[in-house]
C-alpha cells in the first residue's frame, strides 16, 4: 500500500509542477506521466504507446514523444541513451546509477552515496564546476543467467 501512496503522491505533484509552469494537462499528458510514474522499468517511447493505446485510439506515438520532451525539458524525467539502441526514460527523481543486461537490455536501478563523492573529489583535483556525473555497469541479469538467487559469494 505504501508504494501506491508514493506512486500517487510522485504523480499528483508532478501535475502540480507542470501546472505551475503553465503547461495544459490533457488526458493524454496524465495517462503518459502516469505510466512513467508507475513503471517499475524503463520504457521506450514506443513501450508507452503501445500500453496506453487501446485507453487512447486516437493518441499517437508523436503525442508520446512531445510529452516525454516536456517531461524532460520540466526535469521530471531523465532520457538514458545507451549506444544504438532507443531511448528509455526514468521518472526515478532521486540520484542512482543503472545496471544493465548485456543479453536482454534489462535496467535496474540502484543507489550508492559514497559515489557522489567522486563528483565532489573531480572538481577539487581538476577545479571543474562538475554539474553531474553517469555510471553505467554491465553484466547479465538474473533472468538472462538463469538463476533468480545468482550470489557470487555462495
Amino acid at each position: 500500500m505504501k508504494m501506491i501512496d508514493t506512486h500517487h503522491d510522485h504523480f499528483t505533484e508532478s501535475l502540480e509542477a507542470l501546472k505551475k509552469t503553465g503547461v495544459r494537462i490533457t488526458p493524454q499528458r496524465k495517462a503518459v506521466l502516469n505510466y512513467l510514474v508507475e513503471s517499475e522499468v524503463h520504457p521506450t517511447a514506443d513501450d508507452i504507446f503501445q500500453s496506453l493505446s487501446s485507453d487512447f485510439p486516437n493518441m499517437s506515438v508523436a503525442t508520446v514523444y512531445n510529452n516525454l520532451k516536456l517531461f524532460k525539458q520540466t526535469g521530471l524525467v531523465k532520457e538514458l541513451t545507451y549506444g544504438d539502441s532507443s531511448s528509455r526514460f526514468d521518472f526515478n527523481s532521486v540520484p542512482h546509477y543503472h545496471i544493465i543486461c548485456i543479453e536482454c537490455g534489462k535496467i535496474t536501478d540502484f543507489q550508492y552515496p559514497a559515489l557522489e563523492e567522486v563528483e565532489h573529489l573531480a572538481g577539487l583535483v581538476t577545479d571543474y564546476d562538475v554539474s553531474h556525473h553517469r555510471l553505467e555497469i554491465y553484466g547479465v541479469c538474473p533472468e538472462c543467467s538463469g538463476s533468480e538467487t545468482s550470489n557470487p559469494n555462495s
